[in-house]
């Protein structure tokens, strides 16, 4: 079974990444929900809310993929052109500048564009408090989780980023109980 997965992951980079992030976030989501509420909730009657929820973390799916492959050539631009430290180009010092880099130049777009689609798919007005806490997450568990997500292999770093999704919607659930 993880033959299969790796091949896939190497085979379909983008592909790969819609499908991970569109199943992971999306049961991510909906598992905050259940958390928070004690309720599954499927965003409203019908499949269509739920269906585009899930085409939006598949599209996010990508745009991560992309991101993580963009940023990695940013960091060795900076360092290129003396903008960024030397020790950069490897280890764990090039995981966290990539990082870093991601979620502070990335991340708040990113979270702005899918706040604004979960909103309009929701027909909710945006509520401004909760995506400045959501960006808060950037700091402290994003920086980190990534700087872990950026010291594996590319083929494998998306898969994990859905992962972490995953698990911060079960602490973000656990803080915010109804």
């Amino acid at each position: 079974m993880i033959e299969l997965y790796l091949n896939f992951v190497k085979a379909q980079p983008i592909l790969s990444s819609a499908v991970q992030v569109a199943i992971l976030g999306t049961f991510g989501e909906l598992l905050a929900i259940r958390i928070r509420t004690g309720k599954w909730y499927l965003f409203g009657p019908g499949p269509w809310r739920l269906m585009t929820k899930v085409a939006v973390w598949a599209f996010l799916g990508i745009t991560f993929k992309y991101a993580f492959v963009g940023f990695f050539g940013f960091v060795d631009a900076l360092i290129l052109k003396g903008f960024w430290f030397e020790a950069a180009r490897e280890g764990i010092v090039r995981a966290f500048s990539v990082s870093v880099f991601t979620n502070l130049l990335f991340g708040p777009v990113m979270m702005l564009f899918h706040r604004w689609t979960d909103n309009a798919i929701e027909a909710k007005p945006m509520h401004w408090p909760s995506l400045q806490n959501a960006w808060k997450t950037l700091l402290w568990f994003w920086i980190p989780a990534h700087t872990l997500t950026f010291s594996l292999p590319s083929h494998l770093q998306v898969g994990l980023a859905a992962v972490w999704a995953v698990a911060l919607g079960v602490i973000l659930g656990s803080f915010n109980r109804d």
